[in-house]
């Protein structure tokens, strides 16, 4: 595994994303938003040390919400979670950058879901059938942190709630309920306040 700094990682031009319609907070148009974005003529992978501070590209995240029923999946970010403005920080997403060697070199949709696949690998052991879909896309230009992030928000429907941690940063990991989450809620970090808000308090 290259260091997380060094690697190269999946961005989109800003620019692009006002064509489309620059939203803040939660969209649920991401099938629209990303079949214009992943494409190969704008999509491209550039190192992350570079993109880490450049509003003009927003890199691609994916972040998946582990539910079962009307519980949720949460932890609190460690150190070994790649972006330091988030440590101990409570989450409910999973994920991380698309990094170019999980992606095979490409710059597609299809792409995007085999990086997303791999990262979850990485960071967890799911132990229940399961639903995965997309639900959705988070931009969040009120933090450094959101400027350049574009969050790609799926949810994965559990039968059983039984994800484990593979990684020490994904630490104090439980299924709470929605109320909790609720009640919590401003112990989390901005992209999971707005997934609580967004759809996890109503019937998607």
């Amino acid at each position: 595994m290259s260091h997380p700094h060094s690697e190269r990682v999946l961005v989109v031009p800003s620019a692009e994303l006002d064509r489309l319609g620059r939203f803040q907070g939660f969209s649920s148009e991401a099938d629209r938003y990303l079949h214009a974005l992943l494409v190969p003529e704008l999509a491209q992978f550039r190192p992350r040390s570079e993109v880490e501070d450049d509003p003009s590209l927003k890199q691609i995240i994916p972040y998946v919400v582990f539910r079962s029923g009307e519980n949720v999946f949460s932890y609190t970010r460690g150190k070994s979670q790649g972006e330091a403005r988030l440590h101990r920080l409570k989450s409910i997403g999973v994920g991380g950058h698309v990094a170019e060697s999980d992606a095979d070199g490409r710059a597609t949709f299809e792409a995007y879901e085999l990086a997303m696949s791999r990262e979850i690998d990485e960071e967890i052991a799911i132990g229940s059938d399961g639903e995965l879909r997309l639900v959705g896309l988070i931009n969040d230009d009120s933090t450094p942190v959101g400027q350049v992030h574009l969050g790609v928000v799926h949810v994965y429907d559990l039968e059983r709630p039984d994800v484990q941690p593979r990684e020490e940063g994904l630490a104090d990991a439980e299924f709470i309920s929605i109320a909790e989450l609720q009640r919590q809620r401003t112990q989390f970090e901005t992209w999971s306040q707005i997934c609580i808000e967004a759809f996890l308090t109503s019937a998607g």
